[in-house]
């Protein structure tokens, strides 16, 4: 994968956590740790499968809230999808 594509793909997923961020039927904890994964994401230090690595990370931990409504998890695990992509290939 190219890092033009891979680029793309994480400004998809910062794109798909936005629309966590702004649901308000989502807790404020969830949507300030989207936030701020979102953030590590697009500014974030190392490459750009580092970041994604850990990114899946943060996000495995965040769907286990009990809290979480179901199509925010389905979401998140729509995110981790993408960013396997990336950190599966470095």
């Amino acid at each position: 994968m190219e890092e033009k594509d891979k680029e793309l793909t994480i400004r998809k997923c910062a794109e798909m956590l936005e629309r966590i961020i702004s649901d308000v039927t989502v807790p404020r904890n969830i949507r300030k740790s989207a936030e701020t994964l979102k953030d590590e994401l697009l500014n974030g230090e190392g490459s750009i499968a580092m970041r994604a690595a850990s990114a899946i990370s943060e996000l495995e931990e965040l769907t286990s809230d009990p809290n979480m409504p179901s199509h925010a998890r389905t979401l998140v695990w729509s995110i981790v999808s993408e960013l396997e992509t990336i950190s599966v290939e470095e």
